[in-house]
């Protein structure tokens, strides 16, 4: 049993002590008097079970960091009133603490525990072929880049892979949080701890386990509690200082009571009074059970926040810029058309499938299926360079080899300008070109589509209030434009032409204007998702570098979980104000009365409970709000 479990289950039977023991003394003083021994070792029971371990705890705080936490002031406000005679008063103040405090515990940890329930899921086995045909049970530890998995229906995907053979529905919605199954086929990626519904089929590893989704998600949820937002900050600031002063102000109410004649009962009783009254713990917890709820409710939904700070930057953004290829686009692009001005179509395609053939980039992989969808066979040029938004050079047995755009053929000193390739330039596809040195030997068309998602989702985020939408991508504006008007850009919003560079440039000049979030998923997005306010990675299984640059990671490529989450960022901003609100002003109150109206002690100790309960409650209903595509912001 681990740590925290045991911790946990401490503090329930405490919890549970001290509810005994008050009910004990609560009969012998309001139903039917009892034995005073009886009576008495409740009592004793309430402030040992429900006092001890908050005392304990302040302590070591006190001596290890020099910080005075908020259960010494209740440990403190409960001795105060046993001395002066009111002991079930003080009885009551440490079992409703002790009540509030398990309750905001395992409420908070059912918040952090959420999406590491996610392990749980992971098989323990899998089922491995070898290369010779043979299968056998193997621990999903073993299993490495390359090892072939069959998985049969039902069974769970055990590392993150790439499907090979067989096709059939994918039920995925413990990773990207989508309620309907996925149609998978030869070529689809398949994640880790999805459900292989109703097919036979083969995976071939990726990733190993400590790589895998899951695994990642682990990692960002760890990361993003441990990155506090600015309100957590402040409350932790304020709830360490705010404590100090009530404490220090407690001592001299009572000394000024004393001074004015009152009897030290009184003075003791009203002092006590205030110093409940007048405690931080709702401003304190507010903040955090807000923050907590709505990471772990964002993360059932498929999308990671690496912390609170992404998460109420994201309420504050009101320009939204989107790169075009594999973002708004499905990022399958398909070969269109192959115009070799030497040799034939196969020739050429197959040089420009070799020289693509380490590339990650959408293009890249559909020339490779077209090669691939032919039979060709493909020679790997040696001694690959990529250059961002440009194209990739390489060396065969020939000499140099290069594919690219434009900016490419104009680096190699290639002439484009050439009649039977006027046609592919003024279209709106992709042209990728294909030389050797300083002689273009051809050209290969591609097409990108548009994702289903992709206009809903920007309609929502419209709807949402976002002021302003634009597309930035690296391909040639006629591209740009033919996908950008069937989405609903204006022309003005359209960036197109783009090197990384002039993207982080247009982000910088977007952000002087107010926050600004950037939406992409590729290696060259990755400087301008640093440079935005927010950064968002589509597609968390997606590029490594896209994903560590962003402070958003989307696991699903549903665009309309994107206006979900500035949904829930927005609403999470609301519920921390309306929790600060109403806990700063029950303080007040409270601390009004206990100063100028002689509010009894246990008014004051079910005010300030009760109080610091309601916060709790409110934040953790970010709980129940999990991010869905059939939302509207």
């Amino acid at each position: 049993m681990s740590k925290d479990s045991l911790n946990d289950r401490l503090g329930l039977l405490l919890t549970g002590l001290t509810l005994v023991g008050m009910a004990v003394a609560l009969f012998d003083a309001f139903i039917l008097p009892i034995a005073d021994s009886l009576a008495q070792g409740a009592l004793w029971a309430v402030f040992l079970a429900g006092g001890l371990p908050a005392a304990v705890s302040a302590l070591r705080e006190l001596w290890t960091d020099r910080i005075l936490d908020i259960d010494l002031l209740m440990v403190v406000a409960a001795l105060a009133a046993a001395s002066v005679g009111a002991a079930l008063e003080g009885a009551v103040l440490l079992t409703l603490f002790s009540l509030s405090s398990t309750l905001e515990h395992r409420a908070m940890g059912k918040a952090r525990r959420a999406v590491e329930a996610l392990m749980a899921l992971r098989p323990e086995s899998a089922i491995l072929r070898h290369p010779d045909g043979r299968t056998e049970e193997v621990a999903v530890a073993t299993l490495v880049p390359g090892d072939v998995v069959i998985l049969r229906p039902g069974a769970r995907v055990p590392v993150d892979g790439t499907l090979i053979e067989g096709d059939g529905a994918v039920d995925e919605s413990s990773i990207t949080g989508e309620s309907l199954p996925v149609h998978k086929t030869p070529g689809a990626r398949l994640s880790e701890a999805t459900v292989n519904l109703n097919a036979v089929l083969a995976l071939r590893v990726e990733r190993g386990v400590a790589e895998s989704t899951v695994a990642r998600m682990i990692t960002l949820v760890t990361a993003a509690q441990a990155m506090k937002a600015p309100s957590e900050r402040f409350s932790e600031w304020f709830g360490q200082r705010y404590t100090v002063a009530v404490l220090l102000g407690s001592i001299l109410l009572f000394l000024l009571f004393i001074r004015l004649g009152w009897p030290i009962d009184t003075a003791l009783y009203r002092a006590a009074t205030i110093l409940v009254a007048a405690s931080p713990c709702a401003v304190v917890i507010s903040v955090p059970a807000a923050i907590l709820s709505a990471l772990s409710a964002a993360a059932r939904g498929g999308v990671l926040f690496k912390g609170g700070a992404a998460l109420e930057t994201l309420a504050e953004v009101r320009t939204f810029a989107f790169d075009k290829t594999g973002t708004l686009t499905t990022g399958k692009a398909e070969v269109t058309r192959i115009l070799p001005l030497q040799g034939d179509e196969d020739a050429l395609l197959a040089l420009a499938a070799g020289i693509e053939s380490q590339s990650e980039h959408p293009i890249a992989a559909a020339i490779r299926r077209a090669a691939d969808a032919r039979g060709l066979s493909v020679q790997l040029p040696r001694d690959m360079t990529a250059s961002p938004s440009e194209g990739i050079i390489g060396t065969d047995d020939s000499g140099q080899v290069w594919a690219g755009n434009p900016r490419m053929a104009a680096r190699m000193g290639a002439d484009i300008a050439h009649g039977a390739l006027a046609q592919m330039q003024d279209g709106a596809e992709t042209v990728v070109y294909i030389g050797r040195g300083t002689q273009l030997l051809g050209a290969i068309t591609v097409a990108d589509q548009a994702r289903e998602t992709s206009r809903a989702g920007l309609q929502a985020l419209q709807t949402a209030g976002i002021s302003r939408i634009l597309m930035m991508t690296g391909d040639r504006r006629p591209v740009a434009l033919a996908i950008g008007t069937k989405l609903g850009f204006q022309p003005q919003d359209i960036h197109a032409d783009l090197l990384p560079g002039d993207k982080v440039k247009l982000v910088d000049d977007l952000a002087k204007q107010g926050r600004v979030a950037f939406v992409g998923d590729g290696v060259n997005d990755a400087a301008a998702l640093a440079r935005a306010d927010v950064g968002i990675a589509m597609g968390a299984a997606g590029s490594e570098v896209a994903l560590q640059a962003a402070e958003v990671a989307l696991l699903s490529d549903n665009m309309e979980r994107l206006a979900a989450a500035h949904r829930l960022a927005r609403r999470t901003a609301r519920i921390i104000r309306q929790n600060l609100f109403f806990a700063l002003g029950a303080m007040l109150l409270l601390v009004i009365g206990g100063a100028f109206f002689n509010l009894p002690l246990p008014l004051a100790v079910i005010g300030h409970e009760g109080g610091t309960l309601l916060v709790v409650l409110n934040g953790l209903r970010l709980l129940f709000d999990p991010i869905r595509s059939d939302r509207r912001v």
